[in-house]
């Protein structure tokens, strides 16, 4: 079976190099790169399609004419107090939470928010619970959530920032007969 992830377009946030939040939406380059990608997508076959419930990815599922079920599990990793801010913007308001944040990327907590170790989780307990439906699926997500369903693959989440997963992009992990491995 194939798991097909659709990163949503890109954000004026994305553009912004931005702490995405909840309500942010496609940018008219977005846009563009989701009915670029809805060519590719035609051609797929699948049989279930899930989509995360922020405003970004719903637009992107609209644009790609899928319906499907809202799945909390594949929401972008919660930024909590960095939310909606730059980089440099979160080291100069939150200087004590940035350093104890690059110390420990998969386990530190963002205060209101989620560690990576937290996303991996879920996003791992999202796809054994897909595998046991043994379904093409089409799932409308974020970069964090591909990410560590390719660390899934590997059962690692080490490899977070190995991988890198551009706005509208698509990408398959196959499994068959339990063995996993990235297939495009």
């Amino acid at each position: 079976m194939d798991v097909i992830f659709v990163r949503h377009g890109e954000t004026l946030e994305n553009k912004g190099r931005i702490y995405g939040s909840p309500d942010t939406s496609l940018s008219e380059k977005g846009k563009e790169q989701i009915l670029n990608t809805k060519k590719i997508v035609e051609s797929i076959s699948f049989e279930k399609v899930y989509i995360s419930p922020l405003k970004r990815t719903i637009e992107t599922s609209k644009l790609l004419g899928l319906d499907g079920i809202l799945e909390p599990r594949v929401k972008e990793i919660n930024f909590g107090i960095f939310e909606g801010k730059t980089y440099e913007e979160i080291k100069r308001e939150y200087p004590e939470e940035t350093y104890a944040w690059t110390d420990d990327y998969i386990n530190y907590r963002i205060p209101k928010g989620e560690s990576l170790m937290d996303l991996y989780n879920r996003t791992s307990n999202f796809l054994e619970e897909v595998v046991g439906e043994d379904k093409d699926t089409i799932v409308v997500t974020h970069e964090g959530v591909i990410k560590c369903a390719l660390c899934w693959v590997f059962d690692d989440i080490e490899y977070f920032y190995r991988f890198k997963v551009r706005n509208g992009s698509i990408t398959t992990i196959t499994i068959n007969d339990g063995y996993k491995y990235i297939k495009l």
